[in-house]
């Protein structure tokens, strides 16, 4: 069939389905840039489109006309009959456009990344290695950094690396970073998963029929430079194009895996010493040294999904003297302050580190015995990071391009979703405010907010 037929299909889809056309592609190939490609004339394969057309089939699509004019503004379905993923599951990959432009356009990741390296100095390994576990790699920025700051305080160590990352976009990016770190730190094993909170530590499924499923891989790189170790890495495409897929969890609209993987990456020339380093099927153990919670959960969810899916989970996977380190939004910033000059009122920061720390507690029950729970002072746990921007940006006229910079941030940190944005950005409104506030503060910054979790050493 023609491209355009299929665009026309697809819109008219995501227009009566209130889906912004970013996450129809996530939710039905696991390819966010999938309209996007179309647009600018890309081609799809016949089992790509037989993925699509049941994916519309079964989510009850429209009719399928090449075109359809659009459906006038009273017309639009009421907000509780358009699926949850559009109201409710706004996650941090579901618009790659937003994700990307907020990456390279401020310096959260640099951050974070500098936040966790402190964190090293408090961590003491045990044999055979040092072991991390990061509860959501996103692209890659801040674990390639974190590797970095730990090979600089442990050169010499063994290094395990468990990433959680459900994106195979993000996967993609982060393996991009990776070869250069096999190369500095050569006794690195690097095990990548799409599992839950609850089952990616242990790298167990925790169903039998994901159990059945699972997708257990292990690359041994050859070689010698860093060139050497890319290569290979990238001839890891297909794999991760035909594994790592997703799918709308039933009723809820959010995404989980069609089949569980473990890609355990390390080098053949080191396999040896990495012999008792090397995780195993069946018999993976969680007692890691460090967890990396950043922004591992929703904003706007309750604290005790917050508490009981996610982090109690990554604390039980705290080995004897283990740290979990958790960062996630603060607001109180002018980024908010934008937001609430286009809807008053708005407040998606519902939970501070106080409250989950106190809902955490609670999830573990007779278990935080052994468990200490650290929110800081302000000082110490709030952090701030900023919008790069030139001294002239930010001045009596303020460049469109900057405007929309700023803009999109402050929309990705409040995690506002596409459909509430439609409505807004009909007219020049929001950008007249965005200028307000950046020319106001002279430039644009966002809170964080972080807390430590701990488990009591073994001194026995």
């Amino acid at each position: 069939m023609d491209g355009e037929t299929l665009i026309a299909e697809i819109s008219d889809y995501c227009h009566r389905n209130g889906l912004a056309e970013t996450t129809f592609g996530r939710l039905a190939v696991n390819d966010g840039k999938l309209v996007g490609r179309l647009r600018t004339g890309g081609r799809v394969t016949g089992e790509t489109l037989t993925r699509l057309r049941a994916f519309m089939s079964a989510m009850h699509a429209p009719s399928r006309t090449r075109s359809l004019p659009a459906a006038p503004r009273a017309a639009m379905p009421a907000p509780s009959s358009q699926p949850r993923d559009a109201q409710g599951n706004f996650r941090f990959y579901d618009n790659r456009q937003k994700y990307l432009l907020f990456v390279t356009t401020c310096s959260e990741k640099w951050v974070v990344a500098d936040r966790i390296g402190a964190e090293l100095g408090n961590i003491h390994p045990r044999p055979p290695s040092v072991r991390l576990f990061d509860a959501g790699v996103g692209d890659g920025t801040v674990l390639s950094r974190v590797m970095r700051a730990t090979h600089d305080r442990f050169p010499t160590m063994p290094l395990t690396i468990v990433g959680k990352e459900i994106s195979l976009e993000d996967v993609r990016l982060t393996l991009e970073k990776m070869p250069d770190r096999f190369f500095e730190h050569p006794s690195t094993v690097l095990v990548m998963t799409n599992m839950h909170y609850s089952e990616a530590p242990w790298l167990t499924p925790s169903s039998v029929e994901a159990a059945t499923s699972m997708v257990w891989r292990e690359v041994a790189l050859t070689g010698h430079t860093g060139h050497d170790f890319e290569q290979q890495i990238t001839e890891l495409q297909p794999f991760l194009a035909q594994n790592w897929g997703t799918r709308a969890r039933p009723g809820a609209g959010s995404l989980t895996y069609e089949k569980p993987v473990v890609l355990v990456i390390y080098r053949d020339d080191y396999r040896f010493l990495l012999d008792s380093v090397m995780p195993r099927r069946g018999a993976a153990r969680a007692d890691y040294d460090l967890v990396i919670a950043s922004q591992p959960y929703r904003a706007r969810a309750s604290v005790e999904f917050k508490a009981s899916r996610v982090i109690a989970p990554l604390v039980r996977a705290l080995g004897p003297g283990g740290r979990l380190l958790g960062m996630h939004s603060h607001g109180g910033d002018p980024g908010l302050e934008i937001i609430q000059k286009v809807w008053p009122g708005e407040n998606p920061f519902v939970t501070d580190r106080h409250q989950l720390l106190a809902a955490v507690k609670t999830a573990l029950g007779k278990e935080a015995r052994n468990i200490g729970f650290h929110a800081g002072s302000d000082a110490r746990s709030l952090f701030r990071y900023d919008m790069h921007t030139l001294p002239t940006e930010v001045s009596a006229s303020i460049g469109t391009s900057t405007l929309l910079a700023a803009w999109n941030a402050a929309i990705y940190v409040a995690q506002i979703e596409d459909q509430r944005l439609a409505d807004v950005m009909s007219n020049n409104l929001y950008l007249e405010a965005t200028r307000e506030v950046l020319q106001k503060h002279g430039g644009l910054w966002f809170w964080d907010e972080s807390y430590v979790i701990t488990r009591r050493r073994d001194l026995g």
